[in-house]
């Protein structure tokens, strides 16, 4: 087993790093109702901008295999949704809320408008607040980017690397941090782009850790700080709730040598070889029908890999990428692992999904400035290859892949990350727990959820209450509904509706119905039970559902601080 990465370091500096392993739990709560015997544990695993179809048991050619047996002896969603990028996301999973109620419309700056305050505002509860009430221990690794981050000018003296991390004392407001919304240990990132060799906006608890040791990679760091929470928390007889906040796959792609060269002869074929391998793939694994191809049409067919001048930069790009979910799958079986040795695996509820589809950024093309630095530690320039010029995967690079490889990470679906469309709402979700999980090892549901039925789902199973009010403030009632009953092989009363909004975008679902539009367009609609992947509009037949669904998408963002629109940010 690959040892902690603190383990690398003199005793001398171990303190000044402060790292997970040594994290100090923070005043935690009495307990205000007693609980239910034998409640599990829960570990929640997000990554980021990890595609549909990325992992082996959603169709990827990434090994990922501790994910895929996970899926194996699990049960895994078609249908379950985020809500289309990082921070939204984050806020609805963590509160139970609508993203624009927990004051998160956008992203982190505080524009003044109470949907969009850009951090987790009074009238929202944590799940970690909340299962502290009923004594669970709560620990977090990761990114957080959900408290205000202002934007620094990008002064030369912002773009030194970590020279300049020193000069923080604090990332964002402390009273917004990790350790004050109810995670009694915390090791991760405040910010939301991190290098991966050596992260910016790292802290442990509330304090900043300084420097990182010589072969440092991010994604090892926090597998390996959440394993030794497990054992840690394992020693005490209450459960525990972990939220693991992956910063990978998302850019810059920064990913291992050794991992990158086993990627580099798949993406060779191009495109449309690995976009249809990954859907021939989803049917052997029974994620949708076989009976009728689903498959929507790539994005830019007029556009030729065979003429592509740019294949080397291409091939590597997405081998890195590959490379890092391949990694974080490493490390995921790591923390599985203490799992299992601690006895704890059988009874500990493991959800795996990711913050929004992959990403259509190209990273380069915003060039140095606030969390993206211009050379690193030792002085070295960073290339942000606008004209792909420079190979990505070492330190010196901020770079990303583009639409077309996004298209691929999220097959079957059309478009990517930000949009209201299934290819940027719709994640892959597996769930595990081998005493609770009640349906067949290795089935798919296709009944819907969304990651802010995550607050009732831990409620239940912890026997908590969500609160009315809490630390003197009163906290909107959850919009989420358990998914116990689907972990009970059962038929779940889900949604009536479910509504999305960022940054102009928007949708809505009402049954097998979703009206979507694209920056303001008119509205579209489809039938999702015959076209999944919204291939074929029927807003022309249909006009009645179209003017019933989207009075509804009005009503509901007028009643949830979704309206007045801020200016929409550019990143």
């Amino acid at each position: 087993m690959k040892k902690p990465f603190t383990t690398l370091l003199p005793k001398s500096k171990i303190a000044l790093v402060g790292l997970a392993l040594l994290g100090l739990a923070q005043p935690g709560f009495a307990q205000k109702k007693k609980a239910p015997e034998k409640r599990p544990n829960i570990v929640l695993i997000l990554a980021d901008d990890l595609g549909f179809s990325d992992i082996g048991s959603y169709g990827g050619e990434i090994q990922t295999p501790h994910l895929d047996q996970l899926a194996s002896n699990g049960l895994r969603f078609n249908q379950f949704y985020n809500a289309s990028r990082c921070c939204p996301t984050r806020a609805a999973l963590l509160t139970g809320l609508y993203n624009h109620q927990a004051g998160i419309g956008n992203m982190t700056t505080d524009q003044k408008l109470p949907g969009y305050r850009g951090y987790l505002t009074e009238n929202t509860v944590t799940i970690a607040e909340v299962l502290k009430t009923v004594g669970y221990q709560t620990g977090m690794v990761g990114k957080w980017h959900v408290s205000n981050t202002e934007e620094k000018k990008p002064v030369e003296e912002h773009l030194r690397w970590q020279a300049n991390q020193v000069k923080y004392p604090e990332f964002s407001p402390l009273n917004q941090y990790p350790t004050a919304r109810g995670f009694d240990r915390y090791y991760g990132n405040i910010w939301g782009v991190v290098n991966f060799f050596d992260p910016f906006g790292l802290v442990n608890g509330d304090q900043p850790v300084p420097f990182v040791p010589k072969g440092f990679y991010y994604t090892d760091a926090l597998n390996d700080s959440v394993a030794a929470y497990v054992r840690q928390f394992h020693k005490k007889e209450q459960p525990f709730f972990l939220y693991v906040a992956h910063t990978a796959p998302h850019w810059p792609l920064h990913a291992l040598p050794e991992d990158i060269a086993k990627y580099r002869k798949i993406y060779q074929a191009g495109w449309d070889s690995v976009r249809n391998e990954r859907y021939r793939k989803m049917l052997k694994w029974n994620l949708f029908p076989k009976d009728k191809n689903i498959l929507s049409e790539r994005f830019a067919p007029e556009v030729s890999w065979a003429e592509n001048p740019d294949k080397a930069y291409d091939i590597e790009a997405m081998a890195v990428r590959a490379a890092m979910i391949d990694r974080m799958d490493q490390g995921i079986g790591r923390l599985l692992k203490a799992l299992k040795e601690t006895g704890e695996l059988d009874n500990t509820l493991v959800l795996f999904l990711s913050d929004n589809g992959a990403s259509s950024d190209n990273a380069q093309n915003y060039g140095p400035g606030y969390d993206r630095p211009g050379e690193t530690r030792a002085g070295e320039k960073i290339h942000y290859p606008v004209k792909k010029e420079v190979l990505p995967g070492p330190e010196n690079t901020f770079a990303s892949h583009d639409k077309m490889w996004s298209n691929v990470a999220n097959a079957p679906f059309r478009f990517w990350k930000t949009e209201s469309y299934e290819g940027g709402l719709c994640t892959p979700l597996i769930v595990h727990w081998p005493q609770g999980l009640k349906t067949k090892k290795g089935s798919v549901t296709d009944q819907v959820g969304h990651v802010f039925d995550f607050m009732a789902t831990f409620i239940e199973l912890g026997g908590a209450q969500y609160p009315k009010q809490f630390k003197g403030n009163a906290i909107t009632p959850t919009a989420g509904k358990s998914l116990v009953p689907i972990f009970q092989g059962k038929q779940r009363q889900g949604h009536e509706y479910l509504f999305f909004e960022h940054i102009g975008r928007r949708a809505a679902r009402h049954g097998d119905w979703k009206i979507v539009t694209l920056n303001n367009k008119p509205w579209e609609l489809y039938n999702l039970k015959t076209d999944r992947t919204e291939r074929v509009d029927l807003a022309d037949k249909h006009p009645e559902i179209v003017k019933s669904m989207a009075a509804k998408w009005q009503e509901w963002a007028t009643s949830h601080q979704v309206l007045p629109k801020p200016n929409v940010a550019k990143k």
